[in-house]
């Protein structure tokens, strides 16, 4: 189900683009003041590519979720709130991308696609937006684990709090415990990498 005009990329086309960054100007601001002309090591770069591309799959899905009509209005109120968050986050990451002399990935530049009847029925959106949120904090728990640059720890932290407080409000929906593990698992670059190429047309 594509949502975007075609101009696919491959996830390794997604890796090359860009990038770096997070939650806010501020936050960028103060990452990039950190150590003094420092660049961000190709491995960090790959990570917060990675990070752009989960982030916008989150926003695509949610976009599409709350256009299905399907969603009575608490859970409507809950995914606009995750909407506005992911937008924060990608600004963010766009930011930090920039100043790193890149071009961060747009939602223009993925056809993402779901599986069918993905949005047919609240039980579907939601069994989806868990599967996706889970996704995106494992990936965001696994860049904090493998970052080389100690300034991007805090504010990937940062996120992938905000995401497990995104897993909290759709437990109840889904009759999930509202607290999950105590430690959360941190999903390697090839595992996330190969999820979101699922999600390509």
């Amino acid at each position: 189900m594509p949502v975007h005009p075609p101009a696919p990329v491959s996830r390794a086309a997604l890796l090359r683009r860009g990038g770096a960054a997070l939650l806010s100007a501020g936050v960028a601001g103060s990452l990039l003041a950190g150590p003094a002309g420092a660049a961000v090591p190709d491995n960090d770069l790959a990570y917060l590519r990675l990070l752009i591309g989960a982030e916008l799959l989150a926003a695509d899905f949610q976009a599409q979720a709350l256009a299905s009509g399907e969603l009575a209005a608490p859970t409507a109120g809950a995914l606009k709130q995750m909407s506005a968050d992911e937008a924060a986050h990608y600004t963010g990451l766009a930011q930090l991308v920039t100043a790193a002399g890149q071009t961060p990935a747009t939602a223009d530049d993925i056809d993402f696609s779901y599986p069918k009847r993905s949005f047919d029925t609240q039980a579907s959106i939601l069994e989806l937006a868990w599967s996706i949120e889970t996704l995106t904090l494992g990936a965001y728990l696994g860049a904090v684990e493998s970052v080389l640059s100690a300034q991007l720890r805090l504010p990937i932290g940062q996120i992938a709090a905000n995401e497990a407080q995104h897993l909290s409000a759709l437990a109840p929906m889904l009759g999930r415990p509202t607290i999950g593990r105590a430690f959360g698992p941190a999903l390697s670059i090839a595992a996330v990498t190969s999820a979101l190429d699922d999600f390509e047309s």
